[in-house]
């Protein structure tokens, strides 16, 4: 499975579960994770997406660390990993 196809699952599986899927394409800020998803009442969660075998980056890692010392859930998604959300 790539990447793409991949992120296209994982989008369509938050929005069944009610969330408001972002695909973030360019931000201004490098390293920002490729998912924004917003639910009412519950916390962003920003999903990076990587290929069985992919690395994130060093910057990418340190905007999740980040993201998660401002408050919100920011965490990396493989095809191997259980969902960790609700």
């Amino acid at each position: 499975m790539t990447e793409q196809q991949f992120q296209s699952k994982l989008i369509k599986e938050y929005e069944g579960k009610g969330y408001y899927v972002l695909k973030l394409i360019k931000t201004n800020k490098n390293g920002i994770p490729d998912l924004l998803c917003l639910k009412r009442g519950e916390v962003p969660m920003f999903v990076e997406v990587k290929k069985e075998g992919g690395k994130p980056s060093p910057l990418q890692e340190f905007r999740i660390k980040e993201l998660n010392e401002l408050g919100f859930i920011a965490f990396i998604n493989y095809p191997f990993c259980k969902e960790i959300t609700k």
